[in-house]
């Protein structure tokens, strides 16, 4: 193909933008690797310090110079160290990719670089024509009911959340005014990993972890001894109906719901409220700006392998009356998710 004249020869700056643009394009192989990393359980073999690609190939059972070549793109990252002898060490940014460490994030990085976000993600150019998420053309079917479908898919997914809960369900808890007593619905809430730790902030209250069945059979409240006799599991779909309570709790539940859903289920919640009740969506808060926040990268996730997306504190207002609920506050957390509260309108300050 012949060069064409009519285009004007390119400025310093214009090789600058191509030079960006085309580095940026490059970036998604950053995931992908660190997703092979996870995979293979090569932090895991690193507690004890550096070992050569050769070394943690035999540990995991991978190829070597295939190893070495992911580890060297993510060392640029300060995922791993290299250094001498050609070793390859963990750093303290990459520390939680061990599936022992305190927070793991193993699990989540797998959830997320799985195949029903990474394929959807690849085709988003749908959702910019047809206004709604790509999986189903990928799939076959909704996100949810995919997952009801294939258990195996469904594990990752939940253990996944559970894993990138982990690390932010205390400061939330501690963040978050809870009633010293009564009672708080986690409404679909998964393994009840929040639940239990608002629990432990408030002695004098009980929990319900609500959710479907599939996702209920994972739960891990009764294996802290501690909150024995405080907690109760109950079965639904929350579109239909919520258990009663003085606290209903949502968190990163909206996000996954186009806005009619999501005002169905508020208005259940409103239904089920004791006097005086609240109903506490913990979600990020989009800030209207162009600073880096992760609420921007999720969203787009949302738009590709479901219905939702994350919102702003306007579009939190608009959702709440529509539902006959108005937004009280927003508490940050020390995380990236804001408690947003909401009371029945009617109520008072």
């Amino acid at each position: 193909m012949g060069v064409d004249a009519t285009r004007p020869a390119p400025s310093p700056a214009d090789r600058t933008s191509a030079a960006f643009l085309i580095d940026e394009a490059l970036g998604f192989l950053f995931p992908a690797a660190l997703r092979a990393a996870a995979a293979a359980g090569v932090a895991d073999h690193l507690a004890d310090g550096a070992r050569t690609p050769a070394e943690l190939a035999a540990a995991t059972g991978t190829d070597g110079p295939s190893l070495h070549r992911v580890l060297r793109l993510l060392a640029t990252r300060g995922v791993f160290s290299q250094e001498a002898g050609g070793r390859f060490g963990l750093t303290p940014a990459g520390d939680a990719l061990r599936s022992d460490a305190p927070a793991s994030a193993r699990a989540a990085i797998l959830m997320i670089t799985d195949r029903t976000f990474w394929l959807p993600a690849g085709e988003m150019h749908r959702c910019l024509t047809d206004g709604t998420s790509a999986f189903e053309d990928v799939f076959g079917r909704p996100f949810f009911e995919h997952f009801a479908r294939d258990a195996a898919t469904a594990a990752v997914f939940h253990d996944g959340m559970a894993a990138m809960s982990d690390a932010e369900n205390q400061p939330i808890a501690a963040a978050g005014d809870f009633p010293e007593k009564g009672t708080v619905v986690d409404v679909g809430g998964g393994h009840g990993g929040f639940l239990a730790e608002v629990l432990r902030h408030r002695p004098g209250l009980h929990g319900v972890l609500y959710d479907a069945p599939h996702v209920l059979a994972g739960h891990r409240l009764a294996r802290d001894e501690a909150l024995t006799d405080r907690w109760s599991v109950a079965e639904g779909d929350f579109f239909t109906e919520v258990p009663p309570g003085d606290v209903h709790l949502l968190k990163r539940i909206l996000h996954d719901w186009r806005d009619d859903q999501c005002v169905t289920l508020l208005r259940n919640c409103r239904r089920a409220l004791a006097p005086g009740g609240r109903i506490l969506v913990v979600d990020a808060v989009v800030p209207e700006d162009s600073d880096p926040h992760q609420a921007k990268a999720l969203d787009l996730l949302m738009m590709a392998s479901l219905v939702g997306r994350e919102r702003t504190e306007a579009d939190f207002r608009a959702l709440f009356g529509a539902a006959g609920l108005r937004l009280a506050r927003i508490v940050p957390t020390p995380t990236v998710l804001d408690i947003v509260e909401a009371v029945p309108q009617e109520a008072t300050d």
